[in-house]
């Protein structure tokens, strides 16, 4: 872990972790900053504590339609913020480009116009990218892997043909780590086939060759299985599940989107439509009645449905689904300063790494969050104990992450060289990934009742 000398940001001692630790709420928003703080030279925790009350009064003018008065705190946030800054800096400029696409929404030609040429998301490589970064920068993922790896192997001791579906697939990272287990177990390798769900074909054909060749190299039979599919699309005959074999399913940073589907009175339909089709295999034992289900109750179910042995979640652990903008923008404001935070102390201030993090990868959710509305809004991050409402409500039990998991876990965040990364055991076995004293993701696994 490195940082540049004199940065304002540090592992015990920064204005993002003091702002992080606040127990704000959407009233705060009303106050403004104090007039002095605008109108002299500032220091780094000053010029922090006055962008934060300027962030929070933009956000409060922009939900109450006072554009005037949201224009006016943008302006003030441009002279103090800046995408090349400090970690508050970096942040309140991701922060404030969010909200001034809200404002411009107001008037839709003028958006598109302004927004569309130069303000295109990222490709599906810069994005892949920006997520490699932010594993090697931030391994709170690899972390993740490492644990569901650990249930997948424990769960499937003596089975011959393991069957795993990865509902986020494209990282091949920890599903070479998974051969690697599978390969080293005393009763030999299973054969193991491979699901990966996802949007972009290339991306899956790259994971197929180069698990494919790992196989190979140990000796482990393997077979790949692209499905191309946004997940809110999935049918889930798709999956090629066969009667014995035994079934784990993985969802990595990606349940949260079929949040959106019930904002958007199309999607709904359409998703009701393939749920009467693709989701037959629920049962009313799942405790989900399709006809009345959201989409992700109804998915949850269907999965239910498949009989997987484990299902691992990982989820990030915030709340960003308020309908309520400025109750949303404090959650986010408090989140994504703790991941700042984080990449201040991981990289140097010029790394080209972080900045494509920043960019392609959090500030992308941000504007997600904070700009759109309906069933564009796709970043609907849930804590905990909603996603294990879900779960139990399909069907699914609780399955306690074990402890040797958690001790590999530990050891692994102890070998990083930072205190800040911490991993927390919650009720029910589940595993939180901390920066600080802040959750910044959550890790559960699950199992259909009837392996009770």
């Amino acid at each position: 872990m490195v940082q540049d000398e004199g940065s304002s940001s540090s592992v015990t001692s920064s204005p993002l972790h003091t702002f992080s630790a606040m127990p704000l709420h959407p009233s705060a928003t009303a106050t403004p900053p104090p007039p002095w703080l605008l109108k002299r030279e500032l220091r780094s925790d000053e010029r922090g504590l006055c962008l934060i009350h300027l962030l929070l009064n933009c956000a409060a003018a922009a939900s109450s339609g006072r554009l005037d008065a949201a224009n006016a705190a943008l302006e003030h946030i441009a002279t103090l913020a800046s995408p090349d800054g400090d970690a508050m800096q970096r942040v309140a400029a991701a922060f404030a480009e969010a909200l001034a696409r809200r404002a411009l929404r107001a008037w839709p030609g003028l958006c598109r116009a302004l927004l569309l040429p130069r303000g295109a998301a990222p490709s599906p490589a810069e994005l892949a990218a920006a997520r490699r970064h932010f594993v090697d920068l931030c391994p709170f993922l690899r972390l993740a892997g490492a644990a569901a790896n650990q249930s997948i192997l424990e769960a499937m001791e003596s089975e011959r043909i393991v069957h795993v579906v990865d509902l986020g697939g494209g990282d091949a990272t920890q599903w070479v780590e998974l051969l690697h287990l599978l390969a080293a177990r005393p009763e030999g390798p299973p054969h193991l086939r491979l699901t990966a769900v996802g949007e972009h074909r290339d991306v899956l054909a790259a994971t197929a060759m180069a698990l494919t060749k790992e196989a190979e190299r140990l000796d482990v039979p393997f077979q790949f299985n692209p499905v191309v599919s946004r997940l809110d699309a999935l049918d889930v005959e798709s999956l090629r599940v066969k009667t014995g074999e035994a079934l784990a399913i993985t969802s990595s940073l990606q349940l949260h989107c079929l949040l959106a589907a019930d904002d958007d009175a199309g999607a709904s339909a359409g998703a009701a439509g393939k749920d009467s089709k693709g989701g037959g295999r629920s049962s009313p034992e799942s405790g989900v009645s399709p006809e009345h289900a959201s989409r992700v109750d109804a998915f949850l179910g269907a999965l239910w449905g498949l009989s997987p042995k484990v299902m691992v979640v990982t989820e990030q652990e915030a709340s960003h689904n308020a309908a309520a903008l400025t109750e949303r923008f404090v959650e986010a404001l408090n989140y994504y300063a703790a991941l700042f935070d984080c990449l201040e102390v991981a990289a140097p201030r010029g790394s080209v790494e972080r900045a494509r993090v920043e960019r392609w990868m959090l500030a992308e959710e941000i504007k997600n969050i904070v700009a759109c509305d309906g069933g564009e809004r796709r970043e609907r991050h849930e804590r905990l104990d909603r996603w294990a409402a879900r779960m139990e409500g399909a069907g699914f039990g609780r399955v306690p992450l074990s402890y040797y998991a958690m001790l590999q876990a530990r050891r692994a965040a102890q070998g990083l060289g930072c205190d800040g990364f911490k991993v927390r055991e919650e009720k029910g076995g589940a595993f939180f990934l901390c920066w600080q004293d802040r959750p910044i993701f959550s890790v559960s696994a699950w199992r259909g009742r009837r392996f009770d």
